[in-house]
């Protein structure tokens, strides 16, 4: 059980969206110069981590202006974060940047459907659906809207930079040497997996800063993590770059869409890319101004080159379930449940790990995506009804999508 729940937190670190009150913000790692500084980053501020100057961001489109490979952080399911990726890319279009962007969300085997959607031939609904959004990526579609709307308009071309999630899978699993000629195709000349800071960010991500899983688990499996964790950073900056490279243009800028955990410190895509890379990189990423306390949150000048001040993390624009199944990819029906997460929504609802999802309000859940689409109808204060195989039994389990309040302060006594 700890190893098919350890594989969904890989993917899920894949995703990165790191929070604010995460111990991986404060580590003493990255740029030797910056990283014994921290700092609290103002809301709707954006900090340039070398000079500590707060600058707009038609100032970082200038700042940027000998990068030829931007990093651009994210958390898939917060607005916020998507809300200042399009600032970005908008103040590099305006400030006369040829602007390419790269796209975590899709592999590079998938570049027809992007190649339709840069060229017009696609409705937006016929995008999703050809695109197959939803089996790629699984996050709500309108988190992403109007950066995919806003770059078709400008003719700024999107780049699938990712690979297939089963590569990566085998890397943790076999090793480099185990791949098929097909799978190491799609690799760069070089996976660096030879840096300490990067497995200590690793662990830390894992809440592991202090050595509490180490003991328990075994150093191969954390081999196997760290091997896959640096062999996706590698492909996506390896892909990005390719992508520039055929653009021909000096004046050019690649501004890649990415999970947070594959920018901090400047330890994953960005360390893998200045092995094969010659150009200027630089990394920005916006931060949660409080935590889950309502406290400033501190994060080290090394963590990225920009960081911008966006509102408090609180629940997704979206509901989510709090489940990760895996691919029954040996046919049988149902999704298994490998992870509940803790005050979740699927855990108020019943869920166990082991269950088998079946189905979602009556729909059977045997294509892949189709559970993803589904819940990209619901809004909060829903409801959906799940058909659950649990042993020989099958149940129907209800999900309530509501969102917890904040508990309301205490009230203070008289003053004495």
């Amino acid at each position: 059980m700890r190893r098919a729940l350890l594989t969904a937190l890989l993917l899920a670190l894949a995703a990165s969206p790191l929070r604010a009150d995460d111990a991986a913000l404060d580590l003493p790692l990255g740029d030797p110069a910056r990283r014994e500084k921290t700092i609290a980053p103002p809301l709707d501020v954006v900090l340039d981590t070398r000079t500590g100057a707060a600058i707009s961001p038609a100032e970082v489109a200038a700042r940027l202006g000998k990068a030829r490979l931007v990093f651009l952080g994210e958390s898939h399911t917060n607005a916020e974060f998507h809300r200042v990726q399009l600032q970005v890319i908008r103040e590099l279009v305006r400030a006369g940047r040829k602007v390419l962007v790269g796209l975590e969300m899709y592999p590079a085997t998938e570049q027809a459907a992007l190649d339709l959607w840069n060229a017009g031939a696609l409705s937006e609904a016929e995008f999703v659906e050809k695109s197959d959004w939803y089996r790629s990526w699984g996050y709500h579609w309108d988190y992403y809207r109007d950066i995919f709307l806003f770059c078709r308009g400008a003719k700024v071309a999107l780049h699938a930079v990712n690979v297939p999630r089963e590569l990566v899978s085998d890397v943790r699993k076999k090793g480099f040497d185990g791949l098929t000629a097909e799978q190491k195709a799609l690799l760069p000349p070089r996976v660096d997996t030879e840096n300490a800071d990067h497995l200590r960010l690793l662990k830390a991500f894992f809440g592991d800063e202090g050595g509490m899983h180490s003991a328990s688990m075994p150093e191969a499996m954390w081999q196997g993590m760290f091997r896959a964790q640096c062999t996706w950073d590698a492909a996506m900056a390896w892909n990005a770059a390719q992508a520039l490279k055929k653009a021909n243009d000096p004046n050019a800028v690649m501004v890649v869409l990415i999970g947070s955990g594959h920018v901090a410190y400047g330890l994953g895509a960005e360390r893998q890319a200045k092995h094969w890379f010659d150009g200027g990189i630089a990394s920005v990423i916006p931060i949660p101004v409080l935590d889950e306390q309502d406290r400033t949150v501190k994060v080290r000048a090394s963590y990225a080159d920009f960081l911008w001040g966006v509102p408090q993390e609180t629940d997704p624009v979206f509901p989510v379930l709090g489940l990760s199944t895996r691919d029954p990819k040996d046919g049988s029906a149902g999704w298994p449940v490998i992870n509940v997460e803790k005050d979740s929504v699927a855990e108020a609802a019943g869920f166990r790990v082991g269950d088998v999802l079946l189905a979602m309000d009556g729909t059977p859940l045997g294509k892949k995506g189709l559970f993803n689409r589904l819940m990209a109808e619901k809004r909060w204060s829903d409801t959906a009804e799940y058909e659950v195989k649990r042993g020989e039994e099958k149940l129907t389990l209800v999900a309530k999508f509501v969102r917890k309040s904040k508990e309301a302060p205490k009230a203070q006594g008289p003053a004495k």
